[in-house]
């Protein structure tokens, strides 16, 4: 599902700021390449949404969406919300950043939904597809307008491929009391999160639905967990250091978990045991979010493959090297206009999915429309950095350095 884009702080007068480091390029490629594999899910029925991380690991790319989003939060403002910071410029002046960004979310959700109205519905009207009217959840949208358009605006009616922006703007808003938390005591962050994240499995804790039944598919009681580890990351980025050091037994078992899951998912006999172990389990009164694959509650299966993932990763220098090459620099552009990337892109898979809907014996166009969208999609990101001013270089009181292209953490 890409982000938000921040500028990293710097107040004048700080004493004897620490050494400058640059920034770290996996971050915007890796976000980059996040927002390439959700907009190829989100255009179901093409020949690419096999290659993405969803077939290979428990996890898909959202997870890696919520980990980079709490780090581009700790990069972004934990400098403002530090003890000195906020003793010269005061709590607010860290806090209200946060909240407008995450206003921003808002807004951009309400006119992605806006669109994905208007282009379900154009649909439905140029192919004579009814039944586009009925799916990914706008039934409530044209039976049901007074209850459901309330709902949109209070986030508490979702469509389909439109629903990840929602729990991203709540974590937001909660964001600075966790960055505070996280400045002062890394692991209270750290064991708060977890005991949430328990708490949300074990008693179903979800923001609701209206007018539909149930709570948010994206539920950010539970999500909070991914988002913070992203934050604390970011945060000891910020110290010059890892949050997990590298450790050659914790990598070799990290990545011998991943190639437990590929094996779990391609070998039908090895999956069917281990299901049915997991099955047992839960009949024995393991907690469901332990025992599945639920992704509304990031279950346990989900939540260890991707922080396994994300550390194997973190480890090798040769993907430092290649996030940092001219090769990966079509990433890099994505990841940091990454709203406006992701916003394109939802919209751009929704309109695909329509026309593919509308013209189903086109085989080409599962083929064709994907490479297209990502190519709008390169030409947005190029066009709004190409309008962003030369500025010159900013440090942080945190030793990180802005440089022109790289002011923006979305």
């Amino acid at each position: 599902m890409q982000q938000p884009e921040h500028k990293l702080v710097s107040f004048p007068g700080t004493k004897t700021p620490p050494a400058r480091r640059p920034r770290d390029a996996r971050i915007d490629a890796f976000r980059g390449l996040a927002l390439i594999m959700i907009f190829i899910d989100h255009v179901p029925g093409n020949p690419y949404e096999y290659l993405t991380i969803r077939n290979f690991t428990h996890s898909d790319a959202a997870e890696a969406f919520f980990i980079m989003s709490g780090l581009a939060a700790a990069l972004a403002y934990s400098g403002r919300l530090t003890p000195e910071a906020r003793a010269e410029h005061g709590l607010m002046n860290g806090v209200l950043p946060v909240w407008k960004r995450s206003w921003t979310l808002y807004l951009a959700h309400i006119f992605m939904t806006i669109w994905a109205i208007a282009i379900f519905s154009a649909g439905a009207g140029i192919y004579n597809l009814p039944e586009l009217l009925e799916t990914i959840n706008l039934r409530q949208v044209f039976s049901n307008p007074e209850e459901s358009l309330f709902g949109i605006a209070a986030l508490t009616h979702q469509l389909g491929y439109v629903n990840i922006l929602p729990a991203y703007s709540v974590l937001l808003f909660f964001a600075p009391a966790m960055l505070l938390l996280g400045l002062w005591k890394p692991k209270a962050l750290l064991w708060t999160a977890l005991a949430i994240w328990m708490a949300a499995g074990l008693w179903r804790l979800n923001l609701p639905n209206f007018p539909n039944p149930g709570g948010w598919f994206f539920n950010p009681i539970s999500w909070e967990l991914l988002f913070a580890i992203g934050m604390l990351t970011g945060l000891a980025m910020r110290r010059g250091e890892r949050f997990v050091p590298v450790s050659r037994p914790l990598f070799w078992a990290s990545l011998g978990f991943c190639g437990l899951v590929v094996a779990w998912k391609f070998i039908p006999e090895f999956g069917a045991v281990i299901n049915h172990q997991m099955a047992r389990l839960y009949q024995a009164g393991i907690p469901f979010h332990l025992t599945t694959h639920d992704k509304t509650f990031v279950a346990l299966p989900r939540l260890l493959n991707i922080l396994a993932l994300a550390y194997v990763l973190s480890c090798l220098p040769a993907v430092t090297r290649f996030c940092a090459s001219k090769a990966a620099a079509p990433l890099r552009l994505l990841g940091q206009q990454g709203l406006l990337v992701f916003c394109t892109g939802t919209i751009v898979a929704l309109a695909f999915q329509v026309i593919m809907a509308g013209n189903p014996l086109s085989a080409w166009m599962g083929w064709g429309l994907p490479p297209l969208g990502v190519v709008i999609m390169l030409v947005i990101a190029w066009m709004a950095q190409s309008r962003k001013p030369v500025r010159r270089e900013i440090q942080s009181p945190g030793g990180l350095v802005a440089k022109p292209d790289q002011r923006r953490v979305s």
